[in-house]
């Protein structure tokens, strides 16, 4: 499938967010990797270098969101307006984690940041996207290019089958009740059974006193004495955390697409092993492990936490032992190439379904 001759008009450029990965991906489509020095002047400013002629090729810039999410962003922006000024014939993102992701919905006076970012990359020079698990499948429809959207569901699929012994005495979880589509996927694929955990404390927005939670105002007219004005929104009561179905002496594995804050994982952990589960395991694709992730890992009754190389934790993976890696640069280096040649896509994405 992979063995492609090296092709003249092919460039990978990399940025400073995942080396390893464009390194690994360039390697597996037997093209060297362009010549591109990104770097930050005295005065933090973004400088871009292309050491090579781009004029006519196809351009395929590897940048992945990391925790230097903005300079990543600029980065990217730079290189691909850089590629288009300098006659490149086509210019593709390879974003395995797309940035800003999870601020696709409208909060309150906030934006959807996503939206701008797509605008952000098609007007920078980017003529198409690919990415891996996105947050929401929705975000595609905020880009004027084509974007593929890969899953990694089938690398954590052979993960779970080749390496989790006595799997077929595993139940897929749900963290939340909103995770539940994805684990029925895995847990359909698998022929497992599924547990969800339910009252688990989400994110709540701040509770600041803003113009919204004012009382309307009643005009002081006869004809509305029997009325109170508009109804208030009733308050949600979160019930307490609680599992539904079976994990009692059974291996537990909670499926996700990234894990960033595990605060959440971990009490989710403490719940599952008081109901019996043996060992307990994390699948995700994205790890951005933020903060003191490792250590809250590391004291956790999690067993072991999977994730992708979409972005890299090499750093993590010295603080925590629990944390393990698969390799995705296969599946992105056979998007280039079938994109490059202009061949189909259907097979990467076959047997995918909308809840996947």
């Amino acid at each position: 499938m992979m063995d492609v001759p090296i092709s003249s008009d092919i460039m990978i450029l990399g940025g400073n967010s995942h080396p390893e990965l464009a390194n690994l991906i360039a390697n597996r489509l037997g093209v060297k990797p362009g010549g591109c020095a990104v770097y930050h002047k005295t005065n933090r400013e973004t400088m871009v270098e292309i050491g090579d002629s781009v004029r006519g090729k196809d351009i395929y810039i590897i940048q992945t969101g990391t925790k230097d999410v903005n300079n990543n962003i600029m980065e990217l922006l730079i290189m691909a307006y850089a590629c288009k000024t300098s006659s490149a014939k086509n210019i593709v993102g390879v974003i395995p984690y797309l940035p800003y992701s999870k601020q696709c919905k409208m909060r309150k006076r906030g934006c959807i940041v996503s939206k701008l970012l797509a605008k952000m990359m098609c007007k920078s020079g980017l003529s198409h996207v690919i990415t891996m698990d996105l947050h929401q499948k929705e975000i595609q429809g905020f880009f004027d290019c084509p974007v593929d959207n890969l899953r990694a569901s089938p690398f954590l699929l052979q993960y779970i089958q080749e390496c989790i012994p006595d799997y077929r005495n595993a139940v897929i979880v749900a963290r939340n009740p909103g995770s539940a589509k994805k684990a029925t996927s895995y847990a359909e694929r698998l022929r497992l059974g599924i547990a969800v955990i339910h009252g688990e404390q989400k994110e709540a927005e701040s509770d600041m006193v803003d113009g919204r939670y004012s009382p309307p105002t009643v005009p002081r007219s006869r004809t509305m004495d029997v009325g109170v004005g508009v109804p208030v929104h009733p308050a949600k009561e979160k019930p307490p955390i609680n599992v539904v179905g079976d994990v009692g002496g059974r291996i537990a594995i909670m499926v996700d697409d990234m894990v960033d804050d595990v605060q959440s994982f971990v009490a989710a952990a403490e719940v599952l092993k008081e109901r019996g589960a043996y060992k307990i395991y994390v699948l995700a694709t994205h790890g951005l492990l933020s903060s003191d992730a490792p250590r809250l890992i590391e004291d956790s009754p999690i067993d072991e936490v999977v994730v992708t190389n979409t972005i890299p934790h090499e750093l993590q993976k010295m603080q925590c032992h629990k944390i393990r890696t698969v390799d995705i640069s296969v599946l992105l280096s056979e998007a280039i190439r079938r994109i490059h040649n202009k061949e189909s896509m259907s097979y990467l994405f076959k047997n995918v379904t909308l809840e996947d």
